[in-house]
């Protein structure tokens, strides 16, 4: 493509319900051979009502889907204590294969002591310590499930990685870090930059791929875009806008995630595939 002509979108949601329709057989083939559907808990502190819809959209997702779902809802005024039992008891729950834990949870949860009580055979959403290091040292887990999901969509378009710059715009341990890392792991030369960076705009006008996760809205313009550079966008702010100027930034990129249906459908996609995954290990099927 012509680095000067308009980007090709990436189709995250297309792309997404070819992955979801593999899962759903999936998991009905494990129904048949075993009696038993896989099976994700989800765990949600409060009500804060972001944290309701999401948890209630992957719970239907999940039923389209065929995998079972049950919900722990804990009050607002839950302890660290509180939340850790309760994942400690779906961890130890044969009836269950994958756990996700929503946050935020409040300020008298410590979020990584409560995250750290779910099994890593059960870390479906790649949230845990242990997950986190198998990543960074390319061994068998699950990843984060956006940084899983931007992996399958560059896969999906063909993308080489190898010797290439990747700019990480964002550091968090589940969006930022685990991107680079995996990233990394396909032998990219990965560049973080974060809200301490100096000159931000000359290093991602260095990037073959982008990876945009800073959390503010059409942070990154047209202008911060190398011509022909490959653009994730996974973001996501009020308004239904991503991190990144798309009206500029397609005129400049070859290839470009939309907001939405980019990178959010398959994050979603990578958390059912790896419901499926853990239950069929779990199992003894796999």
């Amino acid at each position: 493509m012509n680095p000067t002509s308009t980007a090709q979108l990436m189709d995250g949601a297309g792309l997404a319900r070819r992955s979801v329709e593999e899962t759903t057989a999936a998991a009905e083939e494990i129904r048949l051979r075993t009696g038993t559907a896989p099976c994700l808990a989800t765990v949600l502190v409060g009500e804060d009502p972001s944290s309701v819809t999401y948890v209630r959209m992957k719970r239907n997702r999940c039923a389209r889907a065929g995998i079972e779902s049950r919900h722990v809802a804990l009050p607002a005024e839950s302890t660290t204590q509180d939340v850790v039992a309760a994942v400690t008891a779906l961890s130890q729950d044969p009836g269950v294969h994958g756990i996700l834990l929503q946050h935020p949870m409040g300020p008298g949860v410590d979020e990584r002591a409560a995250f750290e009580a779910i099994a890593p055979e059960k870390d479906v959403d790649g949230v845990t310590m242990h997950s986190f290091a198998a990543m960074g040292f390319g061994l068998p887990g699950f990843v984060s499930c956006t940084p899983g999901g931007i992996m399958r969509l560059l896969d999906a378009y063909e993308v080489g990685l190898a010797g290439k710059h990747a700019v990480v715009v964002g550091r968090s341990a589940i969006l930022g870090k685990p991107a680079g890392m995996l990233l990394l792991g396909r032998n990219a030369t990965v560049t973080y930059c974060h809200s301490y960076t100096a000159d931000l705009s000359s290093l991602v006008r260095q990037a073959d791929v982008l990876v945009a996760a800073v959390g503010r809205p059409r942070f990154i313009t047209g202008a911060d875009i190398r011509p022909g550079a490959v653009v994730i966008d996974a973001g996501y702010n009020e308004g239904n806008v991503g991190d990144v100027d798309f009206a500029t930034a397609s005129e400049r990129a070859s290839l470009i995630t939309p907001v939405p249906g980019g990178v959010g459908p398959m994050t979603i996609a990578v958390l059912l595939e790896q419901t499926v995954t853990a239950a069929s290990r779990q199992l003894g099927l796999s």
